[in-house]
């Protein structure tokens, strides 16, 4: 009889899981400063209709990428809203936007755009934790410098951050990924390149004003920045999860890396 009602606990608890399954919608949101709708993913919790208020995760995508890149390469995250209890946006940051606002073009405004205009449309659309200690930012490559960025200057807006193969020192690749076509060309700006570039912003950061995970792969060609930049915050002395295992700048690191980040954050909201 014992062994009876284990087997049907166990065979009710695989459906129960089974039957969970994370909500997705693909929204389209108008942006005022760069004047234009752009799309982006918003995963819910299976649970949401009978929830509260949920903490959200804004994760970034990376150079040449969108707003789909997270729910079709990395296929599987999105359940981790139903073990979390959590919310994810995957916003639209053009094809090589860096998430800044570009003082050359003006169809660039990313960092308005994410931080301020997205941010407030889930709020207002959403049943989501309206404060920063509900908020928290991270995201792939472009996205993981873009996360810092923003994290770092809205501190009023996020309560955590991380990146998953940041490039979170452009200055090294001048040449490289469009970043000329956002802030002009580094010979001829370079305070815009060091003013915009996340090594050079942690002076904005004190102690435990930001929960922050940093990961990288040690065969990943950003995997140098990331290394300089634990060691600068280290000799700050700012509070910091600092990762790298073998792996390269691809989606199998950053799907598995992910967990880890989705993980930190919620830890974060917990605390909270």
């Amino acid at each position: 009889m014992k062994k009876t009602l284990v087997i049907a606990t166990l065979v009710l608890t695989v459906l129960s899981s089974a039957s969970r399954a994370a909500i997705v919608d693909t929204v389209s949101v108008y942006s005022t400063v760069m004047k234009k709708n752009l799309k982006a993913v918003v995963i819910r919790p299976d649970n949401y209709n009978a929830a509260q208020e949920l903490p959200v995760v804004y994760l970034l995508h990376g150079y040449s990428g969108n707003h789909a890149d997270w729910i079709t390469k990395a296929v599987g995250f999105q359940k981790a809203v139903d073990k979390h209890n959590m919310i994810i946006v995957c916003p639209d940051g053009g094809f090589s936007s860096w998430y800044w606002d570009s003082p050359v073009d003006p169809q660039s405004q990313y960092e308005t755009y994410v931080a301020k205009e997205l941010t407030s449309w889930v709020d207002d659309h959403y049943k989501t934790i309206k404060n920063k200690n509900g908020r928290a930012i991270t995201g792939l490559s472009m996205g993981g410098h873009g996360a810092l960025y923003l994290a770092l200057k809205h501190q009023d807006i996020f309560g955590a951050a991380g990146s998953m193969s940041g490039g979170v020192d452009i200055r090294p690749f001048p040449d490289n990924w469009d970043m000329a076509k956002r802030l002009g060309t580094y010979a001829e700006q370079p305070e815009r390149w060091e003013k915009n570039t996340v090594f050079n912003m942690l002076h904005l950061l004190t102690p435990k004003s930001l929960a922050l995970i940093i990961d990288c792969g040690t065969e990943d060609f950003f995997f140098k920045v990331n290394e300089n930049l634990h060691q600068e915050l280290l000799y700050r002395n700012i509070p910091h999860d600092y990762l790298t295992r073998p792996g390269g700048h691809n989606w199998p690191y950053w799907t598995n890396a992910v967990q880890y980040q989705l993980l930190f954050m919620s830890n974060f909201f917990s605390r909270k």
